[in-house]
Parts: structure tokens; sequence; C-alpha cells
């Protein structure tokens, strides 16, 4: 019997140590792993920060990390920052990882990694977006990106969008990141009305660059002096028949822009456009 016994005892203990060895090691990213569209490499935290303080995250804000890897970016907007953050990433090793993580750091109330795609999945509430991609996938993206809400902050590390010229790039120890507010679409005619008073206006536009024109009268049209556009806030001058310079702030919401106006002599008051 104590043979026996002592033979059931080692073939269980042996029994065991195979199941322990048969165990899946944890997961561990490794710098330059292969991912859908880029090989991973973490962001170096220096440059998490100032990507964050460059958009000035805030608790008001939502930020979307696209491309999250091991969630860093995410868990420092949650943590650092007290803003809700969402990260996407397409592996869903390295996503369930980040999410540990995340956990770890306790901020997974504000925070959360989701495994999915970012050229099929839906940011389109984010305050910010960060991201660390390639060139083509900046591109690719840009469409997505400038049809969100005018005045969403956007930085990507290392690369930027090709001719949509930043509105800042930070340099760090030669790593740059950029940085970009969507702009509101005013590209057009506009018909602007100020009391009794009615102008045309007509905007060019590339990305947040513009320039136009005001019709004053019949024959004459006018430069627009100082055009100016950041997200949603439009301001613009120009001088009258009379000589007088006309400054005009407001802010823009579809096809509609109002603010109020100021004139070197003095007058003051509100306007209202609409597109035309």
């Amino acid at each position: 019997m104590r043979t026996s016994t002592a033979l059931l005892a080692l073939a269980a203990t042996l029994a065991f140590s195979g199941v322990a060895a048969a165990q899946p090691k944890p997961y561990e990213p490794q710098v330059g792993q292969a991912g859908k569209d880029v090989i991973w490499v973490p962001t170096p935290d220096e440059v998490v920060d100032r990507m964050l303080r460059m958009a000035q995250v805030t608790p008001n804000d939502l930020v979307y990390d696209l491309g999250a890897g091991d969630g860093k970016i995410v868990i420092a907007a949650a943590k650092k920052f007290g803003a809700r953050a969402v990260g996407i990433e397409y592996n869903p090793d390295m996503a369930k990882y980040a999410q540990g993580l995340v956990e770890k750091a306790g901020v997974a109330a504000r925070a959360r990694i989701v495994q999915g795609d970012i050229f099929a999945s839906d940011f389109s509430q984010a305050t910010v977006v960060t991201m660390y991609l390639l060139p083509a996938l900046n591109l690719k993206l840009r469409p997505q990106i400038l049809a969100m809400r005018p005045g969403t902050r956007v930085v990507s590390h290392a690369f930027s969008m090709d001719d949509w010229e930043p509105d800042e790039v930070s340099s760090l120890d030669g790593r740059r990141a950029y940085f970009w507010v969507v702009p509101a679409n005013v590209h057009g005619a506009w018909t602007l009305e100020a009391g009794a008073e009615r102008l045309e206006l007509a905007f060019e536009q590339k990305f947040q660059k513009i320039e136009g024109t005001v019709s004053l009268g019949a024959t004459l049209q006018a430069g627009l002096r100082d055009p100016r556009l950041r997200g949603a806030q439009i301001s613009f001058a120009f001088v009258d028949n009379d000589g007088v310079r006309r400054d005009y702030t407001g802010r823009v919401a579809g096809r509609r822009m109002e603010g109020t106006f100021r004139t070197d002599a003095g007058a003051e008051g509100r306007w209202i456009a609409t597109r035309r």
C-alpha cells in the first residue's frame, strides 16, 4: 500500500509539473514587433507629457489615442491630467496587456483600451486626438480628422500631415511633436448682416489659413485684413468706403457665424453671417 501511495503521489506530481510547464508565459510586448500597419515603438515619457501639454488637456477632455500600444498616453492623460481617455489598439494581445496596465495604474474609472482598427473606429466625440503612426497613415486619417468638431486638438509624435501645416511644432531632445486645431469650414460665399447693413463676403480656405474679400457697393471689392481661423473662432477686418477700419470677431457654427464688431471710429455692435 505504501508503494502504491508513493507511486500515485509521484504520478500526480509529474502530471502537475507537466500542466505547469505547459502554461503560456504572460504576454510581454517587444520593441519593434510588427503590428497591422506599423511596428511598435513606445513614445518616451517626456514626449507623452509634452504632447498632452501642447493639447492643453484638462479634466473636461476626452482623449483618444490612435494606435495605443502599451497605453501610456491613455494612462498619463487620465492619471496626470484627469481626463477621460480611450486607446484604440489593433493587436488583441497588446490591447489586453495595455488594459491591464490601465487597471494597475488605478485609472480604469476614467480610461480604457479597446481592441479595434483605427480606420473603422468612431472617435468623433474626442476633444483631443493623439497618435504615433507613419506619414501615410496620418494622411489616410486626415479626412476623418478634418471632419471632426472644429476646435478638436490633434497631436502627432514624429510625423506631420503633409501640406496641412501644424499650428505648433515642439522638439524635445530631437524628437518632434506636431499640433493642429481642427478648423471650421468657411470656404465660399457668405452674406453678413449688421443692423440694417448687408455685405457679401467670400472666403478662400486651405485648412486653417483663410483669405477673402468683402463687397462694398456694386463695383468695389475690398480685401479682408488679418483674417484668422482657429477652430471655430474667426476674425477679420476691412476698411470701408469712409476709410474706417472695421474689426470682426465671431464663431462659426455650420452654415452660420456670428459675433461682434468694432470700428476705429468708436462704433460697435453685433453681426451675423449665413452661407449662400
